[in-house]
């Protein structure tokens, strides 16, 4: 598995959001751009998407900008994964009419794993990367004598 520059630049957004929630804050889509290096044209169809399936808002005027739907303790990864890949972003083109006994193995594994995956991006939300962001920005900034 593995996650595509969508939901990646999708993610990286959702944090910055995630950043300013509790500040009450909007930001606007060329200041996220520049946050995290992101194309401003890609970037509008991404929230454009988050927009339409309700994790983002957006703030109309030229002031506007966007801001999370809701906490961002209460958004998960899988969500997010979700909203920009589909409800199911590994689709397997095996012919289920003609199964082998070795490839119901190879399936049965694959949907174990997958399982895995979405139990532990399902336990992650947007408040635990912002979290872990700030104790990975705190490390960086100590020093030793």
């Amino acid at each position: 598995m593995e996650l595509s520059n969508k939901t990646e630049y999708a993610l990286l957004a959702l944090l910055e959001l995630a950043t300013c929630y509790s500040k009450g804050e909007h930001l606007q889509i060329r200041e996220i751009a520049v946050l995290q290096n992101i194309p401003s044209r890609y970037l509008e169809q991404l929230l454009a998407t988050l927009r339409r399936k309700g994790l983002i808002k957006s703030i109309r005027g030229a002031k506007g900008g966007y801001v999370l739907a809701r906490e961002p303790g209460k958004i998960t990864l899988l969500e997010a994964l979700n909203c920009m890949e589909g409800l199911d972003p590994v689709v397997s083109s095996f012919d289920y009419h003609h199964q082998t006994v070795e490839g119901e193995v190879i399936q049965d594994v694959w949907q174990e794993a997958r399982q895995a995956a979405n139990a532990i991006l399902q336990k992650y939300t947007l408040q635990d990367l912002c979290e872990r962001r700030a104790s990975k920005e705190r490390r960086e900034l100590m020093y030793y004598i």
